[in-house]
């Protein structure tokens, strides 16, 4: 099987797909496979789908295990919402919450991917174009090389040539910007060095803050409502214009915004949810399958899930690659369609502003952490054994 794309997502599927007998050929546009970004979250779904493929453990050495996810209103510092994460929620949901640098949690797979010896690599490989006829697949770069499968995933991002093959439907930018960046502890505000993702809330725009690589580094992202119109991409930020967006947020979470010397800009998109993902021997997961912002942090979770759920379905359908991509889609359109949704409308709440952010901070006012995960354990009750619930009968 042919896998067009080397991120998180990329190399998760490939090996899904060797631990059932299938040889892969990863072709990935850059010519060093690695991860740009800084931290990411890792719920108790992510580290089920580590698991299952083998890495769960040097991805745990790599990660910083969070006490708690916190909610703060940025204009008053006042505490909206603390879940605990400690040991009632690893029994609830049979996982840690985790922080992790991007490059630690890619490099936790891409050490697996690398000794695997049914996985080949190649780099500097832009796809141009792609068909495929009752037999197999074939694939062609930008440089005219040809490369035939029995089938193939698509995990080449929001730009997707595989999407665009089949689905053929514009992303949507959504107006939204992300700064992130890296900050040394040293250079971090002493009260604001708690061991947990904590989210500033503020009108239009947001902070997130969380402890990297053993509390020595800690990651920052800003988000907000762009007054310029957008075109999704990554480049170098200005702390001028973050600054320019903050007004009126309080002194506590504000000083956070000098700390950072550099930044990368993210112009976001995600996409509308639509009734299938590929057709024959083709199919695609990760962000060429549901982009989505960051507001519940589950993107590279949702990716890590379509690929275990992949490898189960080809499992379950006895190496039918046809039947197993369409059951594969059956049951992960739904699910990554209703984060996609979920992850919108937490995006609306966390921006509120007047009577809007009165009300979201009401919201939770008397919730028992017991009621808390009942209420995510849709979300962080995934686990292998139920990945194919839901779907198709075979």
């Amino acid at each position: 099987m042919i896998v067009v794309g080397g991120g998180i997502g990329g190399l998760a599927a490939a090996l899904a797909l060797t631990r059932q007998g299938i040889a892969v050929q990863l072709l990935e546009q850059a010519a060093h496979i690695g991860e740009i970004g800084a931290g990411i979250q890792l719920g108790p779904n992510a580290f089920a789908a580590l698991d299952a493929l083998g890495v769960g453990r040097t991805a745990r050495e790599r990660a910083v295990f969070t006490d708690h996810i916190i909610m703060m209103d940025a204009v008053d510092a006042r505490e909206v919402v603390r879940i605990d994460t400690g040991e009632a929620f690893r029994a609830r949901f049979g996982g840690p919450y985790a922080v992790i640098h991007r490059a630690d949690i890619h490099l936790s797979i891409l050490e697996a991917v690398q000794q695997d010896p049914l996985i080949r690599f190649r780099t500097s490989t832009q796809i141009a174009s792609m068909s495929q006829d009752e037999h197999g697949v074939e694939v062609v770069d930008t440089q005219g090389n040809r490369y035939r499968a029995d089938a193939i995933v698509g995990a080449d991002g929001v730009k997707s040539v595989i999407r665009e093959r089949m689905v053929g439907d514009p992303a949507r930018v959504t107006g939204h910007v992300v700064y992130r960046a890296v900050v040394e502890r040293d250079n971090m505000p002493e009260e604001l060095r708690i061991n947990a993702p904590v989210l500033w809330a503020g009108p239009h725009c947001h902070l997130v803050h969380y402890p990297l690589r053993g509390g020595q580094q800690y990651n920052l992202v800003v988000t907000f409502h762009s007054r310029e119109k957008e075109e999704w991409g990554v480049r170098e930020g200005s702390k001028d214009e973050v600054l320019s967006y903050f007004q009126g947020i309080h002194p506590t979470p504000h000083q956070m915004l000098d700390r950072p010397t550099s930044w990368k800009r993210w112009a976001t998109a995600d996409r509308e949810p639509v009734e299938r993902w590929g057709q024959g021997r083709a199919t695609i997961l990760g962000d060429a399958a549901h982009p989505m912002t960051q507001y519940m942090a589950q993107g590279a979770c949702m990716a890590l899930e379509d690929a275990v759920t992949l490898g189960q379905a080809v499992r379950h359908c006895d190496h039918d690659l046809q039947a197993a991509f369409r059951l594969y889609e059956s049951v992960r359109i739904p699910r990554s369609a209703r984060v996609v949704w979920s992850t919108r409308e937490m995006g609306r709440l966390y921006h509120a502003r007047g009577v809007e952010r009165t009300v979201r901070n009401m919201l939770w006012t008397g919730r028992s952490q017991s009621q808390f995960y009942d209420a995510l354990q849709w979300l962080y009750g995934w686990k292998v054994e139920n990945c194919l619930a839901g779907g198709m009968q075979q």
